[in-house]
């Protein structure tokens, strides 16, 4: 190929640059966020149980307690924060301990995972009636 123009070298070279841009944006968008945390809080209701995710990940428990004992509040156990592919939807099932029900919740149910803050809680009260929410 014979050089006839100086412009025409270049014009080669541009079109090579812009192949080049075009195949690498095709990738780009690969390395998006693709997961995302979703959290599980368990209120203090004073009740205890279980909330559970489908898909799995999320299983959240807390004992029940009675705050006028002395003892501090339980921490709850388990798996409560895990993460999930942005735009799954998870649903949750919560299941109170023996001597406890479902005050309110889960809430909300279910969950589109999205990029940022992801969440549900629920509320168990313990069946003799003394409840935080009550």
């Amino acid at each position: 190929m014979r050089k006839t123009r100086r412009g025409a070298w270049r014009a080669a070279g541009v079109v090579t640059a812009l192949a080049t841009a075009a195949a690498i944006a095709s990738v780009a968008p690969a390395q998006a966020q693709s997961t995302a945390q979703l959290s599980a809080y368990v209120s203090d209701g004073w009740g205890g149980g279980t909330i559970t995710s489908q898909p799995a990940g999320i299983n959240c428990h807390t004992s029940a307690w009675d705050p006028y004992a002395g003892d501090p509040a339980p921490n709850p156990t388990g798996t409560c924060t895990a993460s999930f592919q942005v735009g799954t939807r998870v649903t949750f099932t919560a299941t109170p301990d023996s001597g406890s029900y479902i005050n309110d919740g889960p809430t909300p149910n279910p969950v589109t995972v999205r990029t940022g803050y992801n969440f549900t809680w629920v509320m168990f009260c313990p069946t003799n009636g003394l409840c935080s929410a009550g």
